[in-house]
């Protein structure tokens, strides 16, 4: 009789699994359910250079179908689980549930934006943790770039051409680096607005940038941003966010349109619905082999699991750990079908970079670091060997090159996915691609 393997996420921690899964596992003897919101696995480290336009958005995600083959994917969510009958419930797009009997159970459903009780920030602030995201921030740049170069309203041009960035962690600096220098070269086309001047403010509470890295690279890092005319504001929060203002807790008040949010991670939290323990953080308690404390048959790894770290303390919401850890749950779940044996978690971080635009970047490789262009060109070569799949690696080397003689679009696709109201109302009003309100 086969067995029941069931794997919430897609991300790189759920796909992986279920890829060595389906190199370990022979056929007959399991059967391998995938569930995740979307399709796709979204390659992260990518989306800054989405967001900028240096890479195509279709181009930083990888379909869940070219990375399994045997799995049964399923869109949708593990939002309930009976530990006792060893079952879960999964929910589709459509609002159905279907209850799923396991042998084993696999949770990897990943991060969110970690979210504070900043008053206004749900409604006037954006995320940095989804393609969506990335596209809606690159629109939003050049509407704004627009309306500033329309205007006569200084006030307005302020708070149009004022960016604000809260976070000083690898996704806020990247994420600022590669859309401030998107905006710069697009700024020749815009006079009035370059006459006006850009404003990009990056807010960090704690008293430096990036903590993951050595102070000497994560100083470098600041004086490149600080010379690119970047505010940089140390031992700062955000304390209010309004249509048209941010409140530092300096109690300086700045004009600004444009909030991104940047501020670290917290663990899914559909994790609060199943029957699971979890740490002060939300994070499932799991031991070094990435079994959950006290259950037979369930295993959590990635942003979603407390997994203790060999260094000390626990591991980063890293991608590099995550994808890292799905061999060791693929093994120790294959040793349970007495393939194999079973594994702990062992790894140590070797190699990271921070891409900050322009050609530069920061990173370290064992006790080696770079900065400048060769970390640039190292960080390019490191995720050209990560990101999966033979035509998403070609089609980056191509954007890539692409960028290198030609100017990036400008055009501001906001209504791409929205469809218009069949009505010559729309048309009446002054637009054909945007629906009446």
């Amino acid at each position: 009789m086969a067995w029941n393997v069931v794997i919430a996420g897609g991300g790189f921690a759920g796909s992986t699994v279920a890829r060595k899964l389906e190199g370990l596992l022979p056929r007959q003897s399991a059967r391998l359910v995938l569930v995740n919101d979307v399709n796709f696995m979204l390659y992260t480290p990518f989306l800054p250079e989405a967001a900028a336009g240096t890479l195509e958005p279709r181009h930083v995600v990888t379909p869940l179908r070219d990375i399994i083959h045997r799995a049964n994917l399923r869109l949708g969510a593990v939002d309930s689980h009976d530990p006792d009958a060893r079952t879960v419930g999964i929910r589709s797009h459509s609002g159905e549930t279907e209850t799923v009997p396991y042998d084993h159970l696999v949770l990897a459903p990943g991060s969110i934006s970690r979210f504070l009780p900043v008053p206004g920030l749900s409604e006037h602030a954006v995320g940095f943790k989804s393609l969506a995201d990335a596209i809606y921030l690159r629109n939003h740049v050049i509407e704004s770039l627009e309306m500033a170069n329309a205007t006569a309203d200084e006030t307005l041009r302020d708070q149009l051409l004022t960016y604000v960035f809260v976070g000083g962690g690898y996704a806020g600096l990247e994420a600022l680096a590669e859309l401030q220098d998107f905006a710069a070269d697009a700024m020749s086309d815009y006079p009035r607005a370059r006459l006006h001047g850009m404003r990009w403010i990056l807010v960090e509470a704690a008293g430096r940038v990036m903590p993951e890295i050595d102070v000497d690279l994560a100083e470098y890092a600041l004086r490149e941003l600080r010379g690119r005319g970047i505010d940089v504001r140390l031992n700062t929060t955000l304390t209010g966010v309004t249509a048209t203002s941010v409140e530092l807790s300096t109690g300086e008040v700045l004009p600004a349109r444009t909030v991104v949010w940047t501020a670290g991670v917290a663990a899914h939290p559909s994790l609060k619905r199943l029957s699971v323990p979890l740490d002060d953080f939300g994070r499932v308690k799991v031991d070094s082999s990435l079994r959950v404390e006290g259950m037979d048959g369930v295993w959590a790894l990635g942003d979603a699991a407390a997994v203790p770290n060999p260094n000390g303390g626990l591991c980063p919401p890293t991608a590099q750990h995550a994808v890292r850890q799905a061999p060791v749950v693929a093994a120790n779940i294959a040793a349970e079908f007495g393939i194999g044996q079973s594994r702990t978690f062992d790894y140590s971080d070797t190699a990271s970079f921070v891409n900050l635009g322009r050609y530069k970047a920061v990173g370290k490789v064992g006790d080696r670091t770079f900065r400048g262009f060769p970390a640039w060109w190292m960080a390019r070569t490191y995720h050209m060997s990560q990101i999966p799949g033979l035509p998403r690696k070609i089609r980056a080397v191509i954007d890539w090159t692409a960028s290198l003689p030609f100017r990036r679009d400008l055009s501001e696709v906001g209504s791409i996915g929205r469809p218009g109201v069949l009505s010559p109302e729309k048309y009446e009003q002054g637009g054909s691609h945007r629906p009446v309100e």
